[in-house]
């Protein structure tokens, strides 16, 4: 089985692939077009590999649609499990609007950028002049209910299956939960009901590598975001176990008129 990646470091231990820049993608095209699958594709690359050249990429093309931007993830979590979103409005930016979004939801609330992850582009709006400067910097309003959370959950997808989860807990007076804002990892008491939940919106959505953020706040889930590249901190060996999923999501997914995998084709160690 040929491999072709872009990104050389999330694929450093699979056997058969082939690194090329993506900037060469066109002056490449031939070797693409032989392989049996494309991994880790930048965004911009996507649609001409799968509609132009006809590629089965991995991360899977839902995977990069839905999780390029929160517009496009929320609109899809509200198709599959509205009741476990936070209640949001995404509307342009009009004077209509910001007073609309006023006058909706209580301080504080939260508002965020379209794209943006790690934390970064997540505001706590705790007054009118607030909200009304991060309207003065987003052409798009997405705003969100406020949950009174101290932590989340990172819960990562990869292939067909959950991973790993574990809680972010957040620093004091801090509302930002994420690794990379401060937070601290804890594995214990990770809720089941929570795990088999992103299994199920993962594969409803066609999502075969993310790290989802879930809150859970009474007794309720709710999805925050998710990473589709996501990064590998909370995990003793986590790049050796990813690369074995995805290798066993490769091997298994393959075309059917793909040569047979040969027997002395070693699988990425999980250890």
């Amino acid at each position: 089985m040929k491999l072709v990646t872009f990104q050389p470091l999330r694929t450093i231990g699979l056997p058969n692939v082939s690194y090329i820049k993506p900037e060469h993608l066109f002056k490449e095209k031939q070797a693409i077009v032989e392989a049996d699958w494309v991994l880790f594709p930048e965004y911009w690359q996507v649609n001409s590999l799968v509609y132009g050249l006809k590629k089965r990429i991995f991360p899977s093309i839902q995977s990069y649609h839905l999780g390029h931007n929160k517009i496009e993830m929320t609109r899809a979590l509200w198709t599959v499990c509205p009741k476990h979103v936070p209640y949001t409005q995404i509307l342009a930016n009009t004077e209509a609007h910001i007073e609309q979004i006023l006058e909706e939801f209580p301080f504080p609330f939260i508002a965020k950028e379209v794209r943006n992850s790690m934390g970064r582009g997540v505001f706590l709006i705790e007054s009118e002049a607030q909200f009304r400067d991060y309207a003065r910097h987003n052409d798009i309003l997405y705003v969100q209910e406020y949950l009174p959370i101290d932590r989340d959950l990172r819960i990562t997808f990869v292939g067909d299956e959950v991973i790993g989860a574990y809680w972010r807990v957040g620093r004091e007076g801090h509302y930002l939960n994420n690794v990379a804002q401060g937070g601290t990892i804890s594995f214990k008491h990770v809720p089941p009901d929570a795990i088999r939940l992103v299994e199920k919106v993962a594969k409803q959505l066609g999502i075969n590598h993310a790290g989802f953020d879930v809150a859970v706040a009474g007794d309720k889930l709710y999805f925050l975001e998710f990473n589709v590249l996501f990064g590998n901190m909370g995990f003793r060996d986590t790049q050796q176990l990813v690369e074995k999923k995805i290798w066993e999501y490769l091997v298994t997914h393959r075309s059917p008129d793909s040569p047979p995998i040969k027997p002395d084709t070693p699988a990425p160690r999980a250890s």
